[in-house]
């Protein structure tokens, strides 16, 4: 490993030592070699620092934390002690396919961008089917808060970004940390913040580069946030949305967090917020109503069916080596 490699890949764990095993392995076979992974304990974990010392790789660095902070903290303390131009996040439950960082260090070499960041698409695997996401990328004028929100179907998944498909300048995560504290929609945080930089531009690849275990019944590290925690992050960062896209998000993101109280005060609370400070469409209150009609394991197997999600591959087809782009700015 040279004494400064080109990527650092940050990997946040915490007393999850076979995972965590797994997610490294998979970012040393990376095809691209000059590496190092750091991996960020998130408090005191013995059983995780054993299982990835047994690894015998020098370019893994372990950092345990005196005690327990989260996900952003983690990140956030990994992008500081990393020592490569780029740095790359991992959580720990997922896997990359092995030329990830080679087609993301490309489509970066091709942007003209001072701080591309450079995300991908990805598989997201459930004990049901397999699916690719984003099903689309951002059109070449579109608001990326718009891309990332704004439903043209019933279902997520049109625009979509997350961590683990994430590279961009170690520089970049310096200067724009993760939110402490924040436990849902992280990315999408840091993507819009990160973004009002200038000279940032959004790049995806094309092609899908990373594995996301949706397993349904396993604890992740970002635990389900209360709707009103989400309100609260909402209306703190209503400058980072569109009108349209704070509509959108309110009434499907949100929605899906505050049915569960089968509250018709919330219900028109939430729509309230919608239409007071932000521009739905049709499949806006489309989708809010389908969500508090609906179970979510209704919508959840309606989804499957719509999509046509098929059974697990063994294997995804490569894609042409390719990236559409975004500026912003």
């Amino acid at each position: 490993m040279s004494a400064n490699p080109d990527v650092s890949v940050v990997v946040p764990t915490r007393f999850r030592p076979d995972l965590v095993v797994r997610a490294v392995r998979s970012a040393l076979a990376q095809t691209h070699g000059d590496l190092e992974v750091v991996v960020v304990i998130d408090g005191p974990d013995e059983p995780t620092e054993k299982a990835l010392a047994a690894l015998g790789d020098v370019r893994v660095r372990v950092i345990t934390l005196p005690e327990k902070g989260g996900a952003p903290n983690a990140r956030n303390q990994g992008a500081r002690a990393a020592t490569g131009k780029w740095v790359a996040y991992l959580d720990d439950d997922d896997e990359w396919l092995p030329s990830k960082l080679e087609i993301q260090l490309a489509a970066a070499a091709a942007s003209t961008a001072a701080l591309p960041v450079v995300a991908s698409r990805l598989i997201n695997r459930t004990p049901r089917a397999d699916s690719i996401m984003p099903r689309r990328l951002p059109g070449p004028d579109e608001p990326i808060s718009e891309y990332l929100t704004v439903r043209r179907g019933l279902f997520y998944g049109d625009g979509f970004i997350q961590t683990s498909t994430i590279m961009a300048p170690a520089e970049l995560f310096r200067l724009v940390p993760f939110t402490v504290g924040l436990r849902r929609q992280q990315e999408l945080d840091w993507t819009l913040r990160a973004l009002q930089q200038e000279g940032a531009e959004l790049v995806y690849a094309s092609e899908p580069l990373v594995l996301w275990h949706q397993d349904e019944d396993r604890e992740r590290i970002t635990l389900t946030a209360p709707w009103r925690e989400q309100l609260k992050w909402l209306r703190a960062n209503q400058t980072l949305f569109t009108p349209r896209a704070y509509a959108a998000f309110t009434m499907s993101v949100m929605s899906s967090m505050a049915a569960t109280t089968r509250s018709f005060a919330v219900f028109r609370e939430i729509l309230a917020e919608a239409r007071g400070y932000g521009r739905p469409g049709i499949i806006d209150y489309v989708t809010f109503l389908q969500i508090w009609a609906l179970p979510p394991g209704i919508r959840s197997r309606l989804r499957d069916r719509v999509l046509g999600r098929t059974a697990t591959p063994t294997s995804v087809p490569a894609q042409a080596k390719r990236s559409a782009r975004v500026d912003v700015g």
